[in-house]
């Protein structure tokens, strides 16, 4: 039987939730102001305005479908990924902000 000691592994004691990495701050990875503006200002917005948008943009797809507005009901109905695209982006801006 092989015992636990602190000398194999200095670190096996310590809980994995104390550990923050440190952001990297490098000159290549840096954003550029308009990006970062960008960022800032989606920031501002709730999270589930674009889930609502995207509910919101499938509810008139169906509409103008059933209504015979085929090219429109298909026009808006590819709305939807592009939205929840978007609510991904402005929920990770928010999770680890502007770099």
């Amino acid at each position: 039987m092989h015992e636990h000691t602190a000398a194999a592994n200095p670190a096996s004691d310590k809980s994995l939730g104390e550990y923050v990495p440190s952001p990297v701050r490098r000159d290549e990875l840096s954003e550029d102001v308009l990006t970062r503006v960008i960022e800032q200002q989606s920031a501002k917005l709730p999270s589930h305005f674009f889930l609502f948008s995207a509910v919101g943009a499938m509810a008139a797809s169906l509409a103008l479908e059933l209504s015979g507005r085929t090219r429109a009901g298909r026009f808006i109905g590819m709305w939807p990924p592009a939205l929840l695209t978007m609510g991904i982006y402005n929920k990770l801006v928010k999770l680890l902000g502007s770099r």
